[in-house]
C-alpha cells in the first residue's frame, strides 16, 4: 500500500478540532471523508500535531497509506474537489516510505500565535486572531519569553487534561515581535504539551499589559503549578505553520 504525504491546510473556526469528536465534525473526519470519497475505500489519516476546537493550520503535516497508487497531484485535486465547501485545502501530496510517519518522524514543529492589539474590533480577521483592545509593550513580552527558552518542567502551561507522559520540554524558540497593529509570537520545539503555546500567550500577554513583571513569568514557571500560569489565550489565535522531518521526509 502506497504511503502518501499531505500538507494540510485550514481555518480550524466551524470544526470541532482535528481530532475525531462525537459533538460534531472534525478535520480528520473531514479529510479521512474526502478521501474515501474519491478512492472508494475507508481511510484512516494520522497528523503531525493534532490542534483544538478553533485553532488553525497553514501546513499541517499527515500521512495516510491508500490500497493503490494514486499519482499525487490527483489525490491532491480529487481531495480538495470533495472538500468543498469545507474551509479545508490539501497543498501537496507525496509518495513516501513506509517508515514514514507524519507524528513520529517530525523533529520539529512551529506555530505562531497573533493577537491585534488595537481599540477596534476586528473585521475581515475575524475568528482568525486574539483582539486585545488595551497596550501592550511586544519588547517586554520578548524579554519574558526568553526566561522560557531552554528544557524545562512547563507542568505551570500545561492542560489540566494532557496525555504527555512527562511535562519536561524542551523550547528552543519563543519571539515576540510588532508588526503594526498585530503581535506575532513565534514559537518552536520538538513537541508541545496541551495548551502549552496558549498557556504561555496568556501569560505573556499579562507582562505586555505591566500587570506582570518578566521576573513574574519565570517565576511561574520555576513553581511547576498551573495556577501559578496566566488566563490562557483563546484558540483563535493560533497557527500550526510547519513541521521540520528528516531531508527523506
Amino acid at each position: 500500500m502506497p504511503r502518501y504525504k499531505l500538507v494540510v491546510e485550514y481555518d480550524g473556526t466551524p470544526f470541532t478540532g482535528w481530532q475525531h469528536q462525537t459533538n460534531g465534525l472534525s478535520v480528520q473526519q473531514a479529510v479521512e471523508d474526502a478521501i474515501a470519497r474519491f478512492t472508494g475505500t475507508p481511510v484512516r489519516i494520522h497528523c503531525a500535531g493534532r490542534t483544538d476546537s478553533g485553532v488553525h493550520a497553514t501546513h499541517q503535516v499527515v500521512h495516510v497509506d491508500l490500497e493503490k497508487e494514486w499519482r499525487p497531484d490527483t489525490v491532491r485535486d480529487a481531495t480538495n474537489s470533495h472538500l468543498r465547501p469545507a474551509p479545508i485545502a490539501i497543498l501537496s501530496a507525496r509518495i513516501v516510505p513506509e517508515t514514514f510517519n507524519a507524528r513520529l518522524s517530525a523533529v520539529k514543529r512551529h506555530y505562531v500565535y497573533r493577537i491585534l492589539n488595537r481599540r477596534a474590533p476586528p473585521t475581515l480577521e475575524a475568528n482568525r486572531v486574539w483582539h486585545v483592545a488595551w497596550a501592550l509593550d511586544s519588547d517586554v513580552m520578548h524579554e519574558a519569553a526568553q526566561t522560557l527558552i531552554g528544557r524545562h518542567d512547563f507542568t505551570t502551561f500545561r492542560a489540566a487534561e494532557c496525555q504527555a507522559n512527562s511535562p519536561i520540554r524542551t523550547l528552543d524558540r519563543l519571539d515576540v515581535e510588532r508588526i503594526g497593529d498585530e503581535i506575532r509570537i513565534h514559537a518552536s520545539a520538538r513537541s508541545f504539551l496541551h495548551h502549552q503555546v496558549r498557556s504561555m500567550t496568556g501569560t505573556l500577554e499579562r507582562a505586555g499589559a505591566g500587570r506582570w513583571s518578566v521576573e513574574d513569568v519565570r517565576a511561574a514557571l520555576d513553581a511547576k503549578d498551573r495556577k501559578r500560569c496566566g488566563p490562557m489565550a483563546p484558540p483563535t489565535g493560533l497557527y500550526l505553520i510547519g513541521v521540520d522531518y528528516p531531508e527523506l521526509a
